[in-house]
C-alpha cells in the first residue's frame, strides 16, 4: 500500500505562508522552519503534511491546488479571505459546489461544499 505523506506547496513568503496555512488548516509548525522549508502538521489529529517550500525558481504559482472540504463553505470561504486568500475569477460551470481562491502568495485552492 502507498499513500500521500505530505504535500509540497511552493511559496515565495515562507513566514506568511506558514501563517496563513497554519490559520486556515489548524496546523501548527512540526518543529522549527528552516530558512526556505517548513514542515506544518494538524495540531489535533491525523492528517497530510504540508511542507512549504521557498526555494522556489518561478514567481509564476504552479500548476497544482489544494481542494478544502466543508459543509460551511460560505462560512470558510469568508475566513479564509479575511486571513488573506483572495477571490480568483474564475467561470463556474452550472451547480458548481466549489469556489476558487488562491494563498497570499498565487497559489490557487477550492473550497468544496460537502453535505454535513
Amino acid at each position: 500500500m502507498i499513500e500521500i505523506g505530505a504535500i509540497v506547496w511552493g511559496v515565495r513568503d515562507l513566514q506568511r505562508a506558514i501563517a496563513f496555512w497554519s490559520e486556515a488548516l489548524n496546523y501548527k509548525l512540526r518543529r522549527e522552519p528552516d530558512v526556505d522549508f517548513a514542515i506544518l502538521i494538524p495540531k489535533e489529529g491525523a492528517g497530510i503534511q504540508l511542507s512549504l517550500n521557498a526555494a522556489v525558481t518561478s514567481s509564476k504559482p504552479k500548476r497544482h491546488h489544494i481542494d478544502l472540504f466543508t459543509s460551511e463553505q460560505e462560512k470558510e470561504v469568508t475566513r479564509l479571505l479575511n486571513l488573506g486568500a483572495t477571490r480568483v475569477d474564475w467561470r463556474y460551470e452550472p451547480e458548481a459546489d466549489y469556489v476558487v481562491l488562491a494563498d497570499p502568495d498565487g497559489n490557487t485552492f477550492c473550497v468544496v461544499q460537502v453535505s454535513s
